[in-house]
């Protein structure tokens, strides 16, 4: 018998400060530092300070495990999960301050991902890292884009709300040389749900502990997002492009998907720039969705989502995480699941979409 992989395709990996400015020149560790001090208070705020040190409460399996920061014992962990292959996702959004650097924001974007690389070489073939991207200058996007593509790189990373940075939105004619670039690399675009700071208002009201209130309102905000993706002609464009949406929940885009095909059907909205396709033609073409552990969208809404577009994630170290017992969720989970459906959820999507 064949054993079959199982790829995570949402997990997190831990980048300290100290290790990027390792990889740049000592006369930009004071530009750095006041660059990420920058972000921190004009875009981060108080409120982000309030939902971490919250997060410091937080007990789980995978709490404090030093496969979080060191990938030798990452693979350990992922040996004990029966996980053959991560994609990682850092938890610093190096694009949120990187571009602040007033002389050195090329070389401060090289020496992150040059971070999250050293992480993957301990195993390539199982730490597939998502490579940050910035969106403020294009050329160095680009340059990067080829640069990380030339060192193996299979994954990148780019924000989800390009408003936030003070960017035009990505259907914008200024992105189209990005997307072509991606598009000849064959690399996907990966869309990491979180820190909206749309909510921020509420994140001032919210009593909840550790936020809950404001987190719980993150992932279904990122319809803004998928909106723009899906009715603006970006996939018309770039019909090449492929957007992953990482731990967006389920749920809501099955509704979404259905919504939107329904102002086309039955509301009489027009959309000459999707060529007469409906908005959910793109989605099923060029989209694909994580999940972790979501037993009514997998069973009841997969054929709306499409078996094809959704892939499993163990969501490594956070307090939703599956670790360390992923393999018996994932047998629940799809209990009376066809094996192909079940296959293409924890396999074949992810190592079709990363070139695995």
């Amino acid at each position: 018998m064949v054993k079959k992989r199982v790829i995570s395709s949402d997990s997190h990996v831990s980048v300290q400060h100290v290790d990027v400015k390792a990889h740049l020149p000592t006369k930009l560790h004071d530009e750095y530092d006041v660059a990420l001090l920058e972000a921190y208070r004009t875009m981060l705020g108080g409120n982000a300070a309030k939902a971490n040190a919250a997060g410091a409460e937080i007990k789980h399996a995978s709490w404090g495990r030093p496969g979080y920061a060191d990938p030798i014992e990452r693979l350990h962990d992922m040996d004990i999960d029966g996980v053959d292959v991560e994609v990682l996702y850092c938890e610093v959004s190096a694009y949120r301050y990187l571009y602040l650097l007033k002389t050195g924001a090329a070389e401060a974007t090289r020496a992150f991902n040059d971070t999250l690389h050293d992480f993957a070489s301990a195993d390539p073939d199982r730490l597939v890292v998502s490579y940050q991207v910035p969106i403020h200058d294009m050329d160095l996007a680009i340059a990067e884009i080829e640069r990380v593509a030339a060192l193996g790189g299979k994954s990148l990373q780019l924000p989800v709300f390009p408003s936030e940075l003070g960017q035009v939105d990505y259907f914008d004619a200024r992105y189209d040389r990005l997307w072509d670039t991606i598009a000849e690399t064959g690399l996907p675009v990966c869309c990491h749900i979180g820190l909206n700071t749309a909510l921020n208002d509420l994140a001032d009201r919210d009593p909840t502990p550790r936020l809950a209130w404001t987190l719980s309102c993150m992932p279904p905000s990122a319809c803004e997002a998928l909106g723009m993706w899906l009715l603006t002609g970006i996939f018309v464009r770039h019909p090449e492009l492929r957007v992953v949406f990482v731990e967006p929940g389920l749920g809501w885009v099955a509704w979404y998907l259905t919504f939107l095909d329904d102002m086309v059907l039955r509301q009489g909205y027009e959309f000459p720039v999707l060529n007469d396709e409906l908005p959910s033609y793109y989605y099923h073409r060029n989209m694909a969705m994580t999940f972790i552990d979501e037993p009514d969208p997998v069973r009841h809404l997969r054929h709306v989502l499409g078996t094809q577009n959704l892939m499993w994630s163990s969501d490594y170290p956070h307090p939703v995480s599956t670790w360390p017992k992923s393999l018996s969720v994932i047998d629940d989970l799809f209990a009376g699941i066809g094996e192909n459906d079940r296959d293409l959820m924890v396999e074949h999507n992810a190592a079709r979409i990363w070139n695995l």
